[in-house]
């Protein structure tokens, strides 16, 4: 198929992209046919038409249509055009293409793992080879030591010395961090400031967009229109989902690294999949082919009050986008994400699903957008004019200076249809959060936004209260502190033994313990609400976080008492 043709080809295909039904599936698998057979190009054209297969991976007009387009993802790292230019793809995700970034370290570690014999470190955009240098002396043994602190070597030649014969110089480099005998956080932090820059070569199993799907979730054709309307979003919040399954290990497992690949194979890392616990992993399918798989953290990587999950989104089982909520106090932040390549098909549509998922899993009836989702400090959000997006649904700032740009902008709209916010006023309302108080379908009144939810609650008062109190006691002996703290804390709550408790229990009582001895009028609590106070904390270690946000929420004394600590100012 001639050049020209093939580009005209592939205009025709994208600009059907959001048309169903009239005999459309027809004349794109005309046009998939023709693109199937050409040789695009330039990468341009080789990214379009392999976001176009994705695209309609998601949303088939039909099992037909389907198959042609599943047999050309699974072929397209064969492609002629693909291979003319790989070096220009690079980092796109797709399928025969090098995957290069500096990765966070225990996506570092998992890729050295999972593929050591593809994972190079890209010595010609590393900045920090110095630093790496000054610390091989503490990633070697002591025997070395001789060489490394006398002689001189570039970096590069050194990790070529000291590294095995069938090593690659990143898998080496990740392996000695791994050996290191310190604080895993403190581990964390000193590979993460070197920055390494590394490259993932394309092999058989190698994370890629174009093979990505969870085969067990149900194909539905899209037969009909789009849902583009945002007119059902309130209503939406309130739709059950169809069903929620808790999944086994294994499933849990192959449903983690799929939310894990999608974020590497797009140059992200997310610490909710990157630490998901695969006790705490749930399917939940909302019907339409649409689900969301709910990831828990490890009890080691929660924080301290809010809990933190991550939803990734699913469409005919293809990951589309995710959500990532921190909940308590029947109130919820959340960030929403639509990968480029689904966005202006049904983002409204499912972010109001999402939000259901999220309203069912904590019982909340407030929602907040962090700044950054608006456009703070992220210049994507800005000039896609994310801020209107959540506006439009219903979501308000509650800053008067902010209320005074919009009742302008308002009126320049009344005026002229065609105004649009320039980026420098976009900057302005995306300085602060926006917040949405839901109510039931059919109750009376208008929706109040609480006081005390998620964001708007200062939770670094409280931390520094803790501080003040360890510091005061204990000075730099902190350990000293958490196991005094710990005893305290037990002998307060009715607590006998801790014998029972499982690790991850054990180790949320530790943390809780400091701010146990600070809760004001703790002591004078009912028997009742002690035990209801160890129940919370058992929960925040346990399988499943959500079962702590519930029991807090419950706990009006608890709930109080960390709104006390939050309202005194440092």
């Amino acid at each position: 198929m001639k050049r020209r043709n093939s580009a005209r080809a592939l205009r025709r295909l994208e600009g059907l992209k959001l048309s169903y039904g009239d005999g459309v599936a027809g004349t794109k698998l005309e046009l998939l046919g023709d693109l199937e057979r050409a040789v695009l190009a330039n990468s341009s054209q080789v990214v379009r038409l392999h976001e176009m297969l994705c695209f309609l991976r998601a949303y088939p007009d039909d099992l037909e249509v389907l198959a042609v387009v599943e047999r050309m993802l699974e072929a397209f790292d064969r492609r002629r055009d693909l291979r003319r230019h790989r070096r220009e793809l690079e980092s796109t995700g797709i399928a025969g293409t090098t995957i290069s970034y500096s990765f966070y370290w225990f996506t570092a570690l998992w890729l050295a793992r999972q593929w050591p014999a593809l994972f190079h470190i890209d010595w010609d955009a590393f900045e920090k080879e110095d630093l790496l240098a000054s610390r091989l002396v503490v990633l070697m043994s002591y025997s070395e030591s001789l060489a490394l602190e006398e002689a001189w070597l570039e970096t590069r030649e050194w990790v070529d010395r000291l590294k095995g014969l069938e090593e690659t110089d990143a898998a080496f480099v990740v392996a000695r961090f791994a050996a290191l005998e310190t604080n895993p956080f403190w581990r964390e932090q000193i590979f993460e400031e070197l920055d390494v820059p590394c490259r993932l070569e394309p092999g058989p199993t190698t994370p890629s967009r174009s093979r990505a799907r969870y085969e067990p979730s149900p194909v539905v054709t899209q037969e009909g229109a789009l849902e583009t309307s945002r007119d059902s979003f309130p209503g939406a919040l309130w739709r059950r989902p169809r069903s929620v399954r808790a999944v086994n290990l294994r499933e849990a497992a192959k449903l983690i690294t799929l939310a894990r690949e999608a974020m590497i194979t797009r140059s992200r890392d997310l610490d909710v999949f990157v630490h998901a616990d695969r006790r705490d992993v749930r399917l939940m399918d909302c019907g339409r082919g649409l689900q969301f798989v709910c990831c828990g953290t490890i009890p080691e990587r929660r924080q301290m009050l809010d809990a933190v999950y991550g939803f990734l989104i699913l469409k005919n089982g293809v990951p589309i986008g995710y959500f990532l909520t921190s909940a308590l106090y029947r109130s919820a932040l959340v960030a929403y994400n639509i990968f480029e390549t689904y966005r202006g098909a049904e983002a409204a549509y499912v972010y109001g699903r999402g939000l259901a998922m999220v309203r069912h899993i904590f019982d909340v009836d407030s929602f907040g957008i962090e700044t950054y989702q608006l456009g703070h400090n992220n210049q994507e959000a800005l000039e896609s004019g994310a801020w209107w997006f959540y506006y439009k649904l219903g979501f308000r700032p509650r800053e008067r200076a902010v209320l005074r740009i919009v009742a302008g902008e308002l009126r320049k709209m009344k005026k002229n249809p065609r105004h649009r916010s320039t980026v420098a006023t976009l900057r302005k309302l995306a300085a602060v959060e926006m917040y949405l108080g839901v109510k039931k379908p059919g109750q009376p009144g208008r929706s109040k936004l609480r006081n005390d939810i998620v964001g708007l609650i200062a939770r670094e008062n409280v931390g520094f209260r803790v501080i003040r109190y360890l510091a005061e006691r204990f000075g730099a002996d902190r350990e000293h502190g958490i196991e005094v703290c710990a005893r305290e804390a037990a002998k307060l709550l009715g607590v006998r033994s801790r014998s029972r408790f499982t690790p991850g229990e054990r180790l949320a009582w530790n943390r809780w313990a400091p701010l146990v001895m600070i809760l004001p009028r703790a002591k004078r609590w009912s028997a009742n609400s002690k035990a209801r106070l160890v129940e919370v904390i058992r929960a925040k270690g346990g399988a499943r976080e959500s079962e702590f946000v519930a029991l807090f929420d419950r706990h009006r004394a608890l709930r109080r008492a960390i709104l006390e600590l939050a309202e005194d100012q440092p």
